[in-house]
């Protein structure tokens, strides 16, 4: 048991001998208890409480920013384009969009919508194109929000797809958005 002694002071020489009078005896073990409970708790909660991020490759800095990239070419049985829209809705198609494999359609981002196009399209991809993964372009609009391409990019995550990328949208998928009307302000 931890506990405080305190000396009384009697032990001056010569005088009269007094009985030692023992103080009241302070009892430190509650309080002991306590502190290493509190620091483990906090340590505890400080470890559990990491910040989650997710990894995405951004383009090359050394690259001349200025010079005219050309535009990537991506097999079309591996690729399903994503155009995020307004109104929480997307538009996706599978190959290219002049002559798609699947024409566009829209979604939401709901576990019906857009996770199960995707589950569906990364179990078929490697059927078609000789084992090769799913590649997903993500095409945010002006109009489309930015929880929008958090809520794209929690989707990726969760259905497991490595690879991805975030494009610009180009004026003709534009036109797709308006065609559906999820090009709303």
């Amino acid at each position: 048991m931890a506990e405080l002694n305190q000396d009384s002071g009697g032990g001056k020489k010569g005088g009269k001998v007094r009985s030692k009078k023992n103080g009241g005896r302070v009892d430190l073990t509650a309080m002991v208890d306590l502190a290493f409970l509190l620091i483990t708790f906090f340590m505890l909660t400080t470890s559990l409480n990491k910040p989650q991020a997710m990894d995405v490759n951004m383009p090359d800095k050394n690259k001349d920013m200025n010079e005219k990239n050309p535009e990537i070419e991506i097999a079309d049985n591996r690729s399903i384009t994503l155009l995020l829209g307004s109104d929480n809705k997307i538009a996706w198609y599978y190959g290219q969009l002049a002559n798609p494999i699947s024409a566009p359609a829209v979604v939401d981002y709901s576990k019906e919508g857009i996770r199960k196009i995707v589950l569906e399209k990364k179990a078929q991809v490697p059927q078609v194109s000789g084992g090769k993964d799913l590649i997903v372009v993500i095409r945010p609009s002006d109009r489309s929000i930015q929880r929008n391409l958090v809520d794209i990019l929690d989707e990726m995550k969760i259905t497991d797809v490595k690879r991805f990328m975030i494009s610009k949208i180009k004026p003709e998928e534009v036109e797709v958005l308006k065609t559906n009307g999820i090009y709303n302000e």
